[in-house]
């Protein structure tokens, strides 16, 4: 499993959640590749609550990942600000926890569920330290809440997408962190898995945490989403999904051009 996605980076601070603070805020962040010349992300600002579940939607190439590296420190910033809770993004890498796409991370790598989902405690141990009995029983309790302690034993490259995704996540809920990334978490996996993922979601944000999750699935928003964020290089829109979900931003998503004097709403009945 690539490094880059086991998403644990050393010693955790001891900063507190500072109260009255958002829990992720990202100020004027601009950012260019290095030895490219177009910027990916223009000007982008985003407040997040603490509780908060928002849906993140924009086309291919809208700079969602991105953006989502450079919360979690994978990309260095070009210009802005990113702070989680008050602190200073890098500084605070153990409360932001991620779910990357299913076709970053590299499943043939020889490694049982039960230790990808111990990877979420990585990043409170350090690289040396052997887990304990606190990390077990999170990682056991991970497991259990995403159905999957019956193939704890089995290698990774050998469950279904499904069985996969819900191993990614039972990781994330291990690491416990206050803000969690998703990142296009419903592709190819089934309706179950599905409904589990959006049933946890709501159970942590009741419980507190952040959940940003990005998705190329309108349908799923206005059923299980109150705000959605569309990105487009910089926040084209940010609100109530219903008022985000405009056929001017969804013809802008899906690459046609859109004429008032066509109707739309047959097409988005099921948005």
């Amino acid at each position: 499993m690539k490094s880059s996605e086991i998403l644990c980076y050393g010693k955790a601070c001891d900063h507190p959640r500072k109260s009255g603070t958002a829990a992720l805020k990202v100020e004027n962040v601009s950012f260019t590749y290095p030895g490219q010349n177009t910027e990916v992300l223009q000007g982008v600002n985003i407040d997040i609550g603490p509780g908060e579940k928002v849906a993140f939607v924009g086309p291919n190439g809208a700079g969602k990942s991105t953006l989502m590296n450079l919360i979690l420190g994978l990309e260095p910033l070009n210009h802005g600000t990113i702070s989680v809770f008050g602190h200073d993004a890098q500084s605070c890498r153990h409360r932001v926890s991620m779910v990357p796409q299913k076709n970053s991370v590299d499943w043939h790598f020889p490694v049982t569920v039960r230790q990808v989902v111990t990877m979420g405690r990585y990043v409170h141990l350090g690289w040396f330290k052997k887990p304990g009995k606190e990390d077990s029983e999170a990682v056991d309790k991970a497991m259990e809440t995403m159905e999957i302690t019956n193939i704890a034993n089995r290698q990774v490259g050998e469950l279904s997408g499904g069985q996969q995704q819900r191993v990614m996540l039972a990781r994330t809920l291990a690491h416990d962190a206050d803000l969690m990334l998703l990142d296009e978490p419903l592709n190819h996996v089934d309706i179950a898995t599905q409904e589990l993922i959006f049933h946890t979601i709501e159970d942590l944000c009741q419980g507190g945490k952040s959940v940003l999750v990005s998705t190329h699935d309108l349908g799923i928003l206005t059923v299980h989403f109150s705000r959605a964020l569309f990105l487009d290089k910089s926040i084209i829109a940010d609100g109530p999904v219903k008022e985000v979900l405009t056929p001017e931003n969804i013809a802008r998503a899906y690459g046609f051009e859109f004429h008032k004097d066509k109707e739309l709403s047959p097409w988005l009945n099921g948005y």
